[in-house]
């Protein structure tokens, strides 16, 4: 197949097992707008992103919670401007009382200047918030061979 143009990633859709708390956690803590709901039993979703353009969109559809073993996805991770705003996300997740992988912002890779928090969202898919840089060169990956992203 001959590229007519460049493939970007549109919006993510994730299967919830419970549309009103997932909506909550993604809006209230995350920050996404809504954008559209569908409130009709069996066709419960929402479109979450900002200035009307879909970043994510929830799927009450499943029955279980995020299985790491199954295929699909590993991570969805976000990406901000600067350190300071991953720790204020830090903040706000500790406030909501989510649980955190690993203790703080940690480099993605020893020695790297981009890092991140890693934790998981009401259904226990796991995620991350992360900045291409500002991590301290003391600071150390937790995992010194790899990438941080791959084992949480």
């Amino acid at each position: 197949m001959t590229s007519t143009g460049t493939l970007r990633t549109g919006h993510i859709g994730l299967n919830v097992t419970d549309i009103e708390r997932s909506l909550a956690f993604y809006r209230d803590v995350i920050g996404y707008g809504v954008i559209s709901e569908g409130k009709e039993e069996g066709r419960r979703f929402a479109f979450l992103g900002e200035n009307g353009i879909p970043a994510l969109t929830l799927w009450q559809q499943a029955d279980a919670s995020y299985e790491a073993s199954n295929a699909g996805l590993h991570h969805l991770a976000f990406e901000v401007d600067t350190i300071e705003e991953v720790r204020a996300y830090e903040s706000a997740l500790r406030a909501y009382g989510v649980e955190f992988a690993y203790e703080g912002v940690v480099p993605h890779g020893e020695g790297a200047a981009s890092g991140g928090i890693f934790f998981h969202d009401p259904d226990g898919t796991r995620l991350e918030i992360y900045a291409g840089s500002g991590v301290a060169a003391s600071d150390t990956a937790p995992v010194a061979a790899a990438p941080t992203c791959g084992f949480f």
